[in-house]
């Protein structure tokens, strides 16, 4: 017998009403890492023994800016999910909870503009 009633059972929300958009947030974001991790993968190894040099001229090319730029917002995004979740299942107190749900998305936008501001620097010899 499930305490939900039928409404909430038809829409398959929880508590929080937003269980299905975030379920669905963390498989789009981890599908898209699949490309981007391979393509990363391929292009890490053509670099290998490559200088700054020949790392900025290959990172200056569009295409690459955009998967890197790509790759790094999507990675953080998937991680912030990903480390919501096991915040949210692990920690009980209510306060803590907010706080490092809070400092989680916070420190995953931190990293992720600082990420790509490198990269634009990089790239543009800033």
């Amino acid at each position: 017998m499930s305490l939900q009633t039928d409404l909430a059972r038809v829409r398959g929300l929880g508590s929080a009403k937003e269980g299905t958009g975030h379920w669905w947030a963390q498989r789009l974001t981890a599908v898209a890492l699949v490309p981007l991790g391979i393509w990363f993968v391929f292009a890490a190894v053509s670099l290998a023994g490559a200088d700054l040099g020949e790392f900025r001229a290959w990172l200056t090319v569009p295409y690459n800016l955009i998967l890197m730029v790509l790759l790094v917002g999507v990675l953080f995004h998937h991680m912030q999910l990903g480390m919501q979740v096991v915040f949210e299942d692990y920690i009980h107190n209510e306060r803590s909870k907010t706080v490092v749900l809070v400092l989680n998305k916070f420190i995953a936008v931190i990293l992720g503009v600082s990420c790509i501001i490198a990269l634009l620097r990089v790239a543009f010899g800033g």
